[in-house]
């Protein structure tokens, strides 16, 4: 079985941190390194089917968290901090649920262990539209996106995806054949039963609609322990949009 691909900075106590769909680790580079300079070994990871990561055609929460299991196994961490942000937040609840023995602490961002209708179509739709390994350039690439995504924030989070893949041929790093079928598979929510009885923090943008104080109860019944603390200036993306409150609020709770 393969190793997800990550990159590991600091020494001490581990932290994982698992990025979104349609992301990769990069997208917590500066994160990462804060939490490094505080004392800790920061494991960014690119999990199937994003980043450097193996390309599957299985994609779920299931697999995603036996990935998470394996990684650690391989690195030898017994135990380790889990942070996950959306898609990634989800692996981290699952994980956590099946192997609380292995999570000391657990920081969601911005996603509740409930079902989301799918709703990233747009950007699959978009993504689609475009012959990538046709454009020349990053320039081209941005231009062709431009005409089938409004949002400039949205453009620039995928092409960070964007890497040449032979001379002369662009191509993104996310696995778009298999993620466009796979859509559904982003909304599930954690079963019924799961539940994670030790520390947990969820981190929420105060301009954002993925957690409403309505799903408080549905997060305490999965984990009795959970703080909710909301992050102001900030949507979906609250770690790039507020990233000095998001380390703030973090840190105080990893810190212990």
């Amino acid at each position: 079985m393969p190793v997800l691909h990550s990159n590991i900075i600091g020494k001490g106590t581990p932290i994982l941190i698992l990025h979104g769909f349609l992301g990769m680790s990069d997208n917590w580079k500066s994160i990462g390194a804060k939490y490094a300079e505080e004392g800790f070994e920061v494991h960014l990871i690119d999990q199937r089917n994003h980043g450097k990561s193996f390309h599957s055609d299985t994609f779920n929460y299931e697999v995603m968290a036996a990935d998470i299991q394996h990684y650690m196994t391989y690195h030898k961490i017994p135990n380790a901090i889990i942070l996950g942000h959306s898609m990634g937040g989800k692996v981290a609840m699952l994980f956590a649920c099946k192997h609380p023995q292995m999570v000391s602490r657990l920081v969601v961002a911005d996603i509740a262990p409930k079902f989301y209708p799918p709703h990233h179509q747009d950007i699959i739709n978009a993504l689609n539209a475009i012959d990538i390994q046709s454009t020349a350039s990053r320039k081209e690439a941005e231009d062709r996106l431009s005409q089938h995504l409004g949002s400039l924030t949205i453009r620039q989070f995928l092409l960070k995806n964007l890497y040449w893949a032979e001379k002369g041929v662009l191509d993104f790093r996310f696995n778009l054949k298999v993620l466009s079928h796979r859509m559904e598979e982003i909304g599930e929510n954690i079963d019924t039963l799961d539940h994670y009885t030790g520390p947990v923090l969820f981190l929420r943008g105060d301009r954002s609609e993925y957690i409403s104080d309505n799903d408080l109860p549905e997060i305490k019944k999965h984990f009795p322990k959970a703080e909710l603390v909301t992050i102001e200036r900030a949507g979906h993306w609250l770690h790039a949009e507020n990233p000095l409150q998001f380390l703030e609020k973090s840190l105080s709770f990893i810190k212990g």
